[in-house]
């Protein structure tokens, strides 16, 4: 997830009276198209989409919005924000299938990790492994101590660089930070572990991450459309995004007031912790590559997708690697979800036990009425349980 702090502007104008469909309409799924609509138009978003799969198969995918000056396709590009937490992790496990790490590989052994001349690394670094940095239990608590990669002008000040920054400047600045915690005794929420992880991804492979991922996991899979976000330009395809606030920009140090989707945060810092692009069809079908052993990710890879975490139990529920993880079923089966929020975006992808997977995004995560973004969890849920006869066709040969 993402953190955005910025100035508050007045009430956008309501959204036109409109509502607008793309994709194929399925009756006997009319619930999600109903409760998308009931979200959006509570909140004035303008632009949605979300897919869903049964069995393996695209049985939905839709684009909706709310204005007439936007027209959302199933294959339209969003920010996906921390949902990309689940490729990071699974480019990861894709290294130690391959060889080429462990998962008790030591992230000071593969990177060169330094602190600012005349400070000294915290010497518990030396025992943050690749399970740490994946299961949130690196050390670092953004609550304590601030989230790293939204305190730019902090970094900047202090090592005396730039904006925009680099990952480099981060590591650096945060190596001569004390951890919060003793590695692996703590779950607590880290963006900047898995920023590590894309940098241990670069150096093992060779290849920049965005590379990597889409070479060893997506093409494989023949996702195609996903791409890193850029900040301020578009890809081919991408939507715009909309927020009630504006911030400083951290792109440069003028101090100039932006948009907070654009230029607020440096959508390059964020790449391995939640810069990548997708669409929902993209999401669900990447989410159907846990359901068995594959070229991608074999059975051992799997299993510690969903390894139970030696701390951090949580109602029942864990943070596995790159995936929220909930064992149902008698532990015989298990849900997992993850959601992504940077200012401008918000994103949902699920994956369900009895053979059910999901998409949500949309193109913001505030709004004036102060409605919770996470109510389409439930909404999904209840689309989804209201479901009398699932379809028997398949989409993705039409999207992919």
């Amino acid at each position: 997830m993402g953190t955005g702090v910025g100035y508050k502007l007045s009430r956008p104008a309501d959204a036109a009276s409109t509502w607008k469909t793309t994709g194929t309409a399925v009756s006997s799924l009319a619930g999600f198209d109903s409760q998308m609509k009931s979200f959006m138009q509570a909140r004035g978003i303008t632009g949605g989409q979300v897919a869903v799969t049964y069995k393996g198969r695209l049985v939905l995918a839709r684009g909706y919005s709310t204005s007439t000056a936007l027209t959302v396709q199933p294959t339209s590009l969003f920010r996906v924000a921390s949902v990309s937490k689940s490729f990071t992790a699974a480019a990861i496990l894709k290294l130690v299938q391959d060889g080429k790490l462990t998962m008790g590989t030591k992230v000071t052994s593969v990177l060169d990790i330094k602190p600012p001349a005349g400070q000294t690394r915290d010497s518990r670094w030396t025992s943050i492994t690749m399970w740490n940095l994946l299961q949130h239990l690196g050390g670092w608590d953004s609550a304590l101590s601030g989230d790293p990669l939204f305190k730019d002008a902090t970094i900047s000040k202090a090592l005396g660089v730039p904006m925009e920054l680099h990952h480099a400047d981060l590591i650096k600045y945060m190596a001569g930070q004390k951890l919060n915690y003793a590695p692996g005794t703590k779950v607590a929420y880290s963006n900047f572990g898995y920023l590590l992880a894309g940098r241990v991804i670069e150096k093992v492979s060779g290849m920049s991450y965005q590379t990597y991922v889409q070479q060893k996991l997506l093409a494989p899979l023949k996702i195609k459309r996903m791409a890193s976000a850029w900040t301020i330009a578009k890809h081919t395809g991408e939507i715009s995004y909309e927020s009630q606030y504006k911030g400083k920009t951290v792109l440069n140090n003028s101090g100039a007031t932006v948009a907070a989707p654009y230029g607020t945060f440096s959508m390059g810092l964020h790449d391995a912790n939640g810069g990548w692009l997708a669409s929902a069809p993209d999401l669900v079908r990447w989410a159907k590559m846990f359901d068995a052993s594959s070229s991608v990710l074999n059975s051992t890879s799997l299993g510690r997708v969903w390894a139970k975490p030696s701390t951090g139990v949580s109602n029942g529920w864990y943070y596995g690697l790159g995936w929220a993880v909930r064992p149902v079923s008698g532990g015989t089966g298990r849900n997992m979800w993850h959601f992504g929020s940077l200012p401008g975006n918000y994103s949902l992808l699920v994956r369900t036990y009895n053979g059910l997977s999901w998409a949500a995004l949309f193109n913001r995560r505030d709004d004036a009425s102060g409605k919770s973004y996470t109510d389409i969890d439930g909404a999904l849920w209840t689309a989804a349980n209201g479901v009398k006869s699932w379809p028997t066709h398949d989409l993705f040969s039409k999207y992919f």
